[in-house]
């Protein structure tokens, strides 16, 4: 019964941490959140900066 609780707080913990870097990464914008920006030949800038409203 507790191996049940831990295993399902595992599951719902990693699926909360997941979720909450996916809404993080979506607020930087499209290339920010790429993964491969480093070497990207796209118009964005690869020194980004996060803009603070």
């Amino acid at each position: 019964m507790i191996a049940n609780i831990v295993i399902g707080g595992a599951i719902f913990g990693y699926a909360g941490w997941a979720f909450y870097r996916f809404i993080q990464k979506s607020k930087e914008g499209k290339c920010a959140a790429c993964s491969i920006q480093s070497s990207c030949s796209s118009n964005c800038s690869v020194n980004q900066k996060k803009q603070v409203k």
